[in-house]
């Protein structure tokens, strides 16, 4: 499963499910190596919230592997002993500031009796004594809260509204039937005010006014960009950019020649065969990465285009450069590290990646990594993706989310096949829609599915053929990651649908 966020920021440890509070790393401010949590506590405070794996190490050395020994990276202890241990750690974080918070305590009692007793011979007319005897207890609620300053000020001014709206007589949600007194009167609307208004509306009706001989449609007024007429090949149903044109996150201007560029640099990110060039390196062995890689992204909750992204770095890299079996698995480290900088709102840090090796590589090994994979690739990182591609003509299509998440499970599950690696992404995009189709039987490829892929079956029909094979496959259980993850019913357990024997193609 996928780890719990923990919030940083805060300034107790909490013991968290699954997650035991990290020692001995380094942090971004500083660069430097800590060699026990208890020594800087101040270290523990950031900004924001980071991703972590699902559970942290509790030592502060790690025993080394082999990279391709245990890729897994499965985890001895259970969360019991987990949950133990975060106790441990958060017992040894609070019991220093313990002793001084008695004192400060044991102070304002003394201070409370000494104001009382003072109180007793000070007449009435000296309210002052109140104010000194009510200002350690301000102190006490502010040290146990810690509010800050901008969250006081919003706070204050939401207070400020909510009176105003509940008074009486300044208030301006009064209706226009109630009788006002004389002094609210200036916040009502007076003649002057609404021969105003009637001025501004008049030019507005005026231009509403058509002229004669001329008609216009409700919206040529308000858009000043229209959607417009597009001849559609006969057989196509609907126009999707067209039906979706006020919406700007889909850029329905230019989604189109969007994805026309990205079949055009596809020729530029070849992948050819090259694992007869690499001696040290087997199929198997690549599969076992990208699972691993499948488990780290689910791990870490990343993108499905990081994921992506990832193993194409790999293979691209793999084409140019030769690797031995010990640097396989940092060479899926540094990839996805990479990728998760070009992809992720928040990329986890780079010593989410070690630990997740389980040590078995350092700071500088990891670093070295991530600059060659950049030389190699021109530092060029916008490769086309068969998910992205994979998104757009399911929603041409307007296919159902189980549907398109049984086609997500067909790609993802190629990416173990070495197979694939040659095949066009938007072509591989196209076949795993297709498959999935026929698995749900909803029909063939339409002449819509053809306008919006520019590709018809004949095309790609050797690739889906491919993908069936692999579905057949009985893969072993060290490749279950993919398989395990889409049998979820968060994913609609697309993995448990009956295969096609025979494709209607």
């Amino acid at each position: 499963m996928a780890p719990s966020k923990v919030l940083t920021g805060q300034p107790k440890p909490t013991a968290i499910s699954g997650v035991v509070t990290r020692r001995g790393l380094a942090t971004r401010q500083n660069k430097e190596f800590i060699p026990d949590a208890s020594q800087k506590q101040n270290l523990f405070k950031d900004t924001r919230i980071k991703r972590k794996a699902d559970a942290s190490p509790t030592k502060d050395k790690v025993t080394k592997r082999y990279a391709l020994g245990n890729i897994t990276n499965a985890i001895g202890k259970t969360i019991s002993t987990q949950i133990q241990d975060a106790k441990k750690v958060a017992k040894k974080v609070t019991s220093q500031p313990a002793k001084p918070l008695t004192q400060t305590t044991a102070n304002t009692r003394t201070l409370d009796k000494i104001v009382t007793c003072k109180q007793e011979n000070i007449p009435q007319s000296k309210p002052k004594q109140s104010v000194t005897r009510a200002k350690p207890q301000l102190k006490k609620e502010e040290e146990k809260t810690e509010i800050p300053a901008p969250v006081i000020k919003a706070l204050n001014a939401v207070r400020r509204s909510i009176e105003v709206e509940k008074s009486d007589e300044s208030s301006l949600y009064v209706s226009a039937l109630e009788s006002l007194p004389e002094e609210s009167k200036r916040l009502s609307r007076t003649s002057k005010d609404s021969a105003k208004i009637e001025a501004v509306v008049k030019p507005n009706n005026a231009l509403n006014q058509e002229p004669e001989g001329e008609k216009s449609g409700p919206n040529d007024r308000i858009n000043r960009n229209p959607c417009p007429v597009r001849k559609l090949p006969p057989g196509v149903s609907w126009d999707l950019d067209a039906e979706n044109w006020a919406d700007h996150f889909q850029v329905p201007q230019y989604a189109m020649d969007i994805f026309e560029y990205l079949k055009n640099r596809e020729k530029l990110f070849v992948i050819t065969d090259y694992m007869e060039r690499q001696v040290c390196l087997s199929k198997w062995m690549r599969s076992l990465l990208v699972d691993w890689m499948v488990a780290v992204q689910e791990s870490f909750e990343l993108n499905h285009e990081t994921l992506y992204l990832a193993v194409k770095l790999v293979d691209l890299y793999l084409t140019k450069v030769t690797v031995g079996k010990e640097t396989l698995q940092l060479l899926g480290a540094a990839s996805l590290f990479i990728a998760s900088k070009f992809d992720e709102r928040i990329p986890p840090m780079i010593e989410d990646f070690l630990y997740i090796c389980d040590g078995a590589y350092t700071h500088r090994e990891l670093t070295r990594m991530e600059i060659n994979v950049l030389k190699v690739m021109d530092f060029d990182l916008g490769i086309p993706l068969s998910y992205r591609f994979l998104r757009r003509y399911a929603r041409c299509a307007k296919v159902s989310m189980p549907t398109l998440t049984l086609a997500r499970y067909i790609l993802e599950y190629s990416l173990m096949d070495y197979a694939t690696i040659s095949f066009s992404d938007s072509k591989m995009a196209a076949a795993a829609l297709f498959l999935a189709l026929q698995m749900k039987d909803l029909g063939a490829w339409t002449t819509t599915l053809e306008y919006y892929t520019g590709y018809k079956l004949k095309d790609f029909a050797d690739i889906v053929n491919v993908l069936n094979e692999g579905l057949h496959r009985k893969q072993k259980e060290a490749l279950s990651t993919v398989r395990n993850k889409y049998s979820h019913k968060i994913f609609f357990e697309v993995a448990k649908v009956a295969l096609k024997d025979k494709l209607e193609m």
